[in-house]
């Protein structure tokens, strides 16, 4: 599968917070995260193990108590089960990879955007 880049496809999770799904296969889902200035990730946990890259603007990442700021270029795995959650410093993108894929996360994908 190819995942072709594209401005369709994004869907609010949460107030400032936008997220589509770029391409996943069988082990793993990525996706691209789209966070509004002053908005929250809340803390929250999952079995997924989590790998970012910050693209573009600048986060606060909590994983379990401790906390980073985070640059364009900076990247972070949270394990499996570990609570983390996000201040959002300014407008910022973030890709993320995670595995096993999210089957909850493949709606998060326009279907025109991908080539099989």
């Amino acid at each position: 599968m190819f995942g072709m880049k594209s401005s369709n496809g994004y869907v609010e999770v949460s107030k400032g917070i936008k997220i589509k799904t770029i391409v996943y296969g069988q082990k793993t889902l990525m996706s691209e995260f789209v966070m509004k200035k002053g908005s929250e990730l809340i803390n929250h946990q999952h079995i997924y193990e989590q790998t970012g890259y910050l693209v573009k603007g600048r986060i606060k990442l909590f994983i379990e108590e401790k906390g980073k700021i985070m640059n364009p270029g900076d990247s972070w795995n949270v394990e499996s089960n570990k609570s983390h959650h996000a201040e959002i410093l300014e407008d910022s993108i973030a890709i993320e990879v995670f595995e096993p894929c999210r089957e909850e996360y493949i709606k998060y994908i326009n279907a025109n955007d991908i080539d099989n």
